[in-house]
């Protein structure tokens, strides 16, 4: 059984190959099934049972990704033409129309965000089946269960120089955690949230965030809630509230679809728990936790679950 089962990831992992190598060329059936030695049926029985998708629609998706990377990448702006073509879509109309369907943003408007402030790429799964590729090389997350299709956003924010007042807690890890410490329903819970929300200099909404270890004091949690102002700002800090001094850095937003009011927990943790799988590695910036706290903006149905980390480009 095992020399059947990796006989037949070698011969996936050669028509993977043939494909990557030949993507912008035209493909056929029996290319593929030459590269790994098979009938064009027994390779695309093959194929479709290691990935879960059929070898054209393995395609289709590789052209679509690598077709996005071309559209920021290239030393000057291409034309989505070219591009379409590139990739051996029939005209701008079949790649725009595919483009869409993937990503949820057209060629051009996807194209025409600067690199460093706007859209990575939001990737849908056109299938609903549980595919056993390497996600992570497919710049692509899926949020959720095998009968489940979902959209998440990324984009790079740049935050500038600031400060975080913040009340921290001594042991929690998580919202619930925290809650449980300061006091959920209480006054001063109730004292902690007004205030935050009364900060006219601040400079977004209040937030909850996870503190890196360079930022906390020896006997305090991991979370908190908190509200970013501006660096100098000299307003109020009530007893028992830090504050932070923020440098400037970018940082990487996640937005997931909204969801329905009832099943905001289950959004959360899907949300946190596919967030934690992105690597911004394939788009040339790495994790940078030591700069700023990660971000969990409150959650609401209508936007959807947020999360915001910070990033550093990575040195070329």
């Amino acid at each position: 059984m095992y020399y059947e089962n990796h006989k037949i990831s070698v011969a996936v992992s050669q028509m993977r190959k043939y494909i990557k190598e030949h993507l912008q060329e035209p493909i056929t059936s029996s290319d593929i099934a030459k590269s790994a030695g098979y009938s064009q049926f027994h390779a695309a029985r093959l194929f479709k049972e290691e990935t879960g998708l059929s070898p054209f629609e393995y395609i289709r998706r590789k052209r679509l990704i690598e077709s996005a990377h071309a559209l920021r990448n290239g030393k000057s702006k291409p034309k989505v033409l070219d591009i379409a073509l590139d990739f051996v879509f029939d005209s701008h109309e079949g790649f725009t129309r595919a483009f869409v369907n993937a990503f949820g943003i057209t060629p051009k408007k996807y194209a025409d965000y600067p690199n460093s402030n706007g859209w990575i790429v939001p990737c849908r799964y056109l299938d609903r089946q549980k595919l056993k590729l390497n996600l992570k090389s497919e710049e692509c997350i899926n949020m959720g269960k095998e009968t489940k299709t979902a959209v998440i956003f990324t984009q790079i924010m740049e935050r500038p120089k600031r400060k975080l007042i913040l009340r921290r807690s001594k042991n929690a890890n998580d919202y619930f955690e925290y809650m449980g410490e300061i006091g959920c329903g209480t006054p001063e819970d109730t004292r902690i949230w007004e205030f935050l929300g009364s900060v006219k200099e601040a400079l977004y909404e209040p937030v909850c965030v996870w503190l890196p270890d360079n930022m906390r004091p020896e006997g305090t949690g991991v979370y908190a809630f908190a509200i970013e102002v501006p660096a100098d700002y000299s307003g109020e800090i009530p007893e028992r509230f830090d504050v932070i001094n923020l440098e400037p850095c970018k940082m990487l937003v996640f937005q997931g679809e909204p969801y329905a009011d009832e099943n905001w927990q289950k959004a959360i943790g899907e949300g946190i728990e596919q967030f934690g799988k992105f690597n911004p590695e394939v788009y040339g910036y790495e994790y940078a936790d030591e700069l700023a706290p990660r971000i969990q903006l409150v959650p609401k149905s209508w936007r959807g679950y947020i999360e915001m980390r910070p990033v550093r480009e990575m040195q070329k």
